[in-house]
């Protein structure tokens, strides 16, 4: 949690519910009741990053692929969108705001887990 804002302002739209989270505890929350259900190592390789940085701001987007096993032996394997929004504090890159998304199938209702261009 060391690169995004320790407060309040944290805004995150995370792939799973709920629809967001709003400050750094509530998403710490998040990462912590993902991590506990994980079992073994989570592997996370981070493809087609761009970032782009004009004075105090910036911002990024990558395709994440995230992958290993829950604690029952079901194995996670899902790719997903990343757009992060940054803000220059005390000379540091802090995310303020998070996207994580799936395409989804509009006539299935399906969400694309493998997300391939």
């Amino acid at each position: 949690m060391k690169v995004y804002v320790p407060d309040q302002t944290l805004f995150v739209f995370d792939v799973v519910p709920p629809r967001q989270y709003v400050g750094a505890a509530a998403y710490r929350k998040d990462w912590e009741e993902f991590l506990n259900d994980i079992d073994g190592p989570v592997n996370i390789e981070i493809t087609d990053l761009a970032v782009v940085a004009e004075g105090n701001l910036g911002y990024s987007h990558s395709i994440q692929h995230v992958s290993g096993k829950n604690k029952k032996g079901d194995v996670l394997d899902m790719t997903v969108r990343v757009t992060d929004a940054y803000r220059k504090i005390d000379g540091h890159w802090l995310v303020t705001m998070e996207h994580v998304s799936v395409p989804v199938n509009l006539d299935t209702g399906e969400p694309d887990l493998q997300s391939r261009p």
